[in-house]
């Protein structure tokens, strides 16, 4: 995902690591999954590229949620049956929209 960023936007890694503070062979390796970053490095990387890390967790979240539906169906289980509601497990319903930061000016 940071990579397909980077690389729409044009960039390069050097520009990107210089901008995120990170060296550029670790910012290489955390793009090839091949290294795991922290929050607080993911945040810097996404300040550098202009995109809120909420932008990236959500986008990388959907992925996941998807390749987990297509392995589900591969397997011939059962997707999407009798859902356990998110109140049960103590999770507060995600509304449906998100305000944008424009919206939130004032609050």
């Amino acid at each position: 995902m940071l990579r397909q960023l980077r690389q729409h936007q044009g960039r390069t890694l050097r520009e990107v690591s210089a901008d995120a503070r990170v060296s550029l062979g670790y910012l290489s390796e955390v793009e090839r999954g091949q290294k795991e970053a922290s929050s607080e490095l993911l945040s810097s990387i996404c300040g550098a590229l202009g995109v809120p890390l909420s932008q990236v967790l959500r986008e990388v979240s959907d992925q996941l949620a998807l390749a987990e539906l297509q392995e589900a169906a591969l397997l011939g289980e059962a997707v999407g049956a009798d859902p356990v509601p998110a109140r049960e497990l103590g999770i507060d319903p995600v509304p449906d929209r998100v305000p944008q930061v424009p919206d939130m000016v004032g609050v």
